[in-house]
């Protein structure tokens, strides 16, 4: 599976959440897409079709492609702790996803074309790898010949006060830290991570 370019209006309605973003096509249409809009009468869905939209939610949310999010999970699984909560943490830790909780890219996939066009650098070093594992004390910089950049900027410009306690961020040199893994009640996405455990344990 390529990764999705398609209409995201279309994947908000069908998750029935603004997963990229505020969306005013899911104010006016708060069904999911199809040719029969409200009018047709959509049956329950299985507990296998809830777990696998719950995974497929995530998928979208983060970016990341069904191998990328297979061995996230076998990682997390193999980790001590809850295995669900595990995998949240290991998602907020790649450099795609720290990029945009610093406020230096709009979106996720904003973020992570800033990565892949090697404007952000990891510990003084550039890194152009969108799921590059973070770690605890890795700090996260614009690359000072992207500094100027008009995206960067009005980005950077429009940034609110740091409202994530696992990142810390320094507006005068545009650089952030990755102070640790968030706890679960830190992570704001609405997700039910249980459903995706479940889903792998079949």
């Amino acid at each position: 599976m390529a990764r999705y370019t398609g209409p995201k209006s279309k994947i908000a309605r069908k998750f029935k959440e603004p997963i990229f973003g505020p969306d005013k096509a899911l104010e006016r249409k708060n069904y999911p897409p199809g040719m029969h809009g409200v009018s047709k009468r959509r049956g329950k869905k299985s507990e296998y079709a809830v777990q696998l939209m719950e995974k497929q939610k995530v998928k979208y949310t983060y970016g990341v492609l069904e191998r990328q999010f297979e061995n996230l999970f076998h990682k997390a699984s193999s980790k001590e702790g809850i295995t669900g909560e595990n995998l949240l943490k290991f998602l907020e830790a790649r450099l795609d996803n720290a990029v945009y909780r610093l406020g230096i890219a709009p979106t996720r996939s904003g973020a992570r074309q800033l990565v892949s066009h090697k404007h952000i650098t990891v510990n003084g070093e550039l890194v152009n790898i969108p799921s590059y594992s973070l770690r605890a004390g890795d700090v996260i910089a614009v690359r000072e010949r992207s500094q100027t950049l008009e995206a960067i900027t009005n980005c950077v410009a429009g940034r609110r006060i740091n409202k994530h306690s696992w990142l810390e961020w320094d507006a005068n040199n545009l650089t952030g830290k990755f102070l640790n893994y968030p706890n679960r009640d830190e992570i704001p996405e609405n997700i039910k991570e249980n459903l995706i455990v479940e889903l792998y344990s079949k």
